[in-house]
C-alpha cells in the first residue's frame, strides 16, 4: 500500500509518501524551489518522495490533500458576510483567488498527478482529510505511544483553530474545537507583525526576543483583547484585529491600547517591543497550560502528543513539561503546515482503511530525516562542476579535522545524510560552532547568518551526557523544547551586570557555554542520537574528548531568508557566500582560503527578508 500525502496552498508546501504505513520519504517545497515558505503545489517534492523510493505515481494507490478546501471556503464567505460591508476590497481579492485557482484544486491535483502517468490518467485516487485531524494524526501516529491525548493549535484550518482528541491504537478522535476568528496562533502572530516580524516566519523571533523583555503588558492582554476561561477555552475580541477581513493583523484600537503604532520592519528595537513579546509569550503559556490541565482532566491520559505552529513554541513545550501534568510528551518536529503532509497520509493508512499500527518505542519519525541524501560520487561530481577545490577524508581523519577547526573558532558548514524534514536542522543540514566560545553567537548572526544580533543558537548534545547539563529530565532530538542550563555550569553576575536590560544583556558571558546561554540561562535543546545520526553522534563524541564538553553549536545551514541548504551546490554556494570557514559535504572537506577567489558572491541580497 502506497500513499502520498500531500499539503499546499497557504505556507510550507510538502509531500510525504508512505509505503505500508512506514514514513518512506518526507520534504518541503521550499528546500527545491529555494523560495522560503514555498506554497505553491509540491511537484518537485512528490518528485523527490517517488525517486528516492524507486516508484512512479501508477505506483501509488492513494493521494490524499491535507485539508478540505470548500470548508475553507464556506468559512472565507461566512466570515466576510459577519463584517460586510467592512473589509469589501480583502473580499475581492480573496474571491478572485479562491474562484481562479482554489475552488478547483481537485482537479488541479488530479492534473499535475495525470502529468506524471505513464498513461497520462493516474489509477488511484484522490481523497481530502481535515486540516487539524491531519495534525492530530502527524502527532499521534509516530508517537512512541498506544495511547494519548492529542492537542492541535495553530492559526487556523478549514474552521478550527485548537482541537483535543484521542489517539487509541490505530484510532484518532477529536473530542473538541476552537473556531475561528478566535485564535491563540493568530493572537501570537498579531503581536508578531506588531513588533515588526514577518508573519508565519518571525513568530520564533518573537518567541526569542521575549527573553530580553518583562510581560508588564500581560493583564493589558488578558483584560482587553482575550477572554480565558478556567478550562482554557478563549475568546479574542475582534475590534482589536484586522486578519477577519482586512491584510493587517491588528487595528488601530490594538495600537491605542499599547500607545504607539506598529514597529517598522528592519527598525530598531527598543525595550516596549521585548516587552510586548514577553507578554503575549506569558499569555501563550498560560493558556496551553489550562488547555492542557483540562485535557488530561477530560480524557485521563497520561501521554500528551502535540502539533500545530504553537507547537514549535519551544519555550512553551518546556514549561509544558516541566509542569509534569503528564507522563510523557511528544512533539511532532514537522508540527506546522508541512506535516499536515504526513498527517494526510497516515489518516488515510490508519483512520480510512482501518490498517493496523505498529508502535515504535522511540517514535516512527527516523529522527525526522527523511529528505534527500547524495552519495560520495554525487557530492565530488557536483563540486568538481562548480570549480571547487577539495580534499577527500576518511571518516576518523574528517571528524579530528572538523573538532580541530572547530576548536580554532571556525564556523563550519555541515552536510551530511538525509536532509531533515521540519523547520529544525537536525545535524544534516546545519553550521556548526564551538559553544565555548564568547565570540561564536555574534560571529554566527553577523558574519553568516546576517540576520539579528539578538537571536540565540541552539545546542546539540550527546544524549547520554544531558543530564549533567540541562535541567530536562526526557530527550529533545528534534529541538522542540527549552530548558535551563544547570547552576553549576553557570557564572555568576555581579555589578553593572546585574543591572543591564534590554540588548545589553546579550553578550554578558552567563555559562561556560556562552554561545548557546540565552540571557534567560535557557537553550533549544536537540539530544544526538547515535541511532538515528551515528555520524553526527560521532562528531560530537570526538569534540567531547577533545574538550571534555559534549556540546556544539548547531543553527540551520543557510542564512536570513533562505531555506535550509539542501544539494551540495546550496551547500557551495551559501559556503562562499558567506564567512564559513570550512565546509564538509559527505567525506569531501573544503577550506575558505583553497578557494577561488572569483567564486565568491554577494550571496545576502539573493534572498527576501523573514
Amino acid at each position: 500500500m502506497k500513499i502520498l500525502g500531500i499539503s499546499a496552498f497557504y505556507h510550507d508546501s510538502a509531500a510525504t509518501l508512505l509505503i505500508n504505513g512506514e514514513i518512506a520519504a518526507a520534504a518541503q517545497e521550499e528546500r527545491f524551489t529555494r523560495i522560503k515558505h514555498d506554497k505553491n503545489y509540491p511537484k518537485k517534492s512528490i518528485e523527490f518522495c517517488l525517486d528516492f523510493c524507486g516508484l512512479s505515481i501508477d505506483d501509488v494507490d492513494y493521494v490524499c490533500f491535507y485539508e478540505k478546501p470548500f470548508k475553507k471556503f464556506d468559512r472565507l464567505i461566512n466570515t466576510h458576510v459577519s463584517f460586510f460591508p467592512n473589509g469589501y476590497r480583502y473580499f475581492k481579492e480573496s474571491m478572485t483567488e479562491w474562484l481562479g485557482s482554489k475552488i478547483f484544486l481537485k482537479r488541479q491535483i488530479l492534473n499535475e498527478l495525470n502529468k506524471l502517468s505513464s498513461n497520462s490518467k493516474w489509477k488511484g485516487k484522490l481523497v481530502f482529510s481535515e486540516h487539524h485531524l491531519s495534525h492530530a494524526a502527524s502527532a499521534f501516529y509516530p508517537s512512541p505511544f498506544e495511547s494519548s491525548a492529542i492537542l492541535t493549535i495553530d492559526g487556523v484550518g478549514e474552521w478550527t483553530t485548537t482541537s483535543y482528541g484521542v489517539g487509541k491504537g490505530s484510532n484518532v478522535e477529536i473530542s473538541k474545537e476552537i473556531h475561528f476568528p478566535h485564535s491563540l496562533g493568530l493572537l501570537y502572530s498579531a503581536f508578531t507583525s506588531y513588533v515588526g516580524f514577518k508573519v508565519n516566519s518571525g513568530e520564533y523571533k518573537l518567541m526569542g526576543l521575549a527573553a530580553y523583555g518583562e510581560p508588564i503588558y500581560a493583564d493589558l492582554i488578558k483584560n482587553n483583547l482575550v477572554d480565558i476561561k478556567d478550562d482554557g477555552s478563549f475568546r479574542l475580541d475582534m475590534s482589536y484585529f484586522g486578519y477577519g477581513n482586512s491584510f493587517k493583523m491588528t487595528t488601530k484600537k490594538f495600537h491605542t491600547l499599547f500607545g504607539a503604532p506598529p514597529r517598522k520592519p528592519e527598525s530598531d528595537l527598543s525595550q516596549r517591543d521585548m516587552d510586548l513579546a514577553a507578554s503575549i509569550q506569558l499569555v501563550t503559556e498560560e493558556i496551553v497550560m489550562r488547555i492542557s490541565q483540562f485535557v488530561i482532566k477530560e480524557t485521563g491520559q497520561k501521554n500528551l502528543v502535540l502539533a500545530g505552529g504553537v507547537a514549535l513554541n519551544c519555550v512553551s513545550n518546556g514549561k509544558l513539561i516541566n509542569k509534569r501534568l503528564f507522563e510523557n510528551i511528544w512533539i511532532q518536529p514537522a508540527s506546522g503546515d508541512a506535516g499536515g503532509s504526513l498527517g494526510a497520509a497516515l489518516v488515510t493508512y490508519h483512520k480510512m482503511l482501518k490498517n493496523p499500527r505498529i508502535v515504535n518505542k522511540n517514535d516512527s519519525m527516523k529522527g525526522s530525516y527523511l529528505g534527500p541524501e547524495y552519495a560520495q560520487d554525487e557530492v565530488e561530481s557536483s563540486l568538481e562542476e562548480l570549480g571547487a577545490n577539495f580534499s577527500v577524508l576518511k571518516d576518523e581523519d574528517l571528524l579530528k579535522t572538523t573538532c580541530d577547526s572547530l576548536l580554532d573558532g571556525k564556523a563550519v558548514g555541515w552536510h551530511q545524510g538525509r536532509m531533515e524534514f521540519g523547520p529544525r536542522a537536525l545535524g544534516s543540514r546545519s553550521i556548526l560552532g564551538d559553544p565555548r566560545s564568547p565570540l561564536m553567537q555574534k560571529t554566527l548572526n553577523l558574519k553568516v547568518k546576517y540576520r539579528e544580533s539578538f537571536r540565540p543558537f541552539a545546542p546539540s548534545i550527546l544524549n547520554e551526557t544531558l543530564s549533567k547539563w540541562f535541567n530536562l529530565e526526557t530527550k529533545s532530538p528534534y529541538m522542540a523544547i527549552v530548558s535551563k542550563i544547570k547552576k553549576t555550569h553557570r557564572k555568576d553576575l555581579c555589578g553593572k551586570e546585574e543591572d543591564s536590560f534590554g540588548l545589553d544583556k546579550l553578550y554578558l558571558q552567563r555559562s561556560s557555554l556562552p554561545a548557546i546561554t540565552h540571557v534567560d540561562y535557557s537553550a533549544r535543546i536537540q539530544t544526538v542520537h547515535k541511532e538515528t545520526n551515528p555520524k553526527y553522534h560521532a562528531l560530537i563524541t570526538k569534540f567531547n574528548e577533545l574538550t571534555n564538553c559534549p556540546v556544539i553549536i548547531n543553527t540551520s545551514f543557510n542564512i536570513r531568508g533562505e531555506p535550509i541548504v539542501n544539494t551540495p551546490k546550496d551547500a557551495f554556494r551559501c559556503f562562499m557566500g558567506t564567512d564559513l570557514d570550512l565546509l564538509v559535504i559527505g567525506n569531501c572537506l573544503l577550506r575558505k582560503e583553497d578557494q577561488n577567489p572569483s567564486l565568491n558572491k554577494d550571496y545576502k541580497n539573493n534572498f527576501k527578508l523573514d
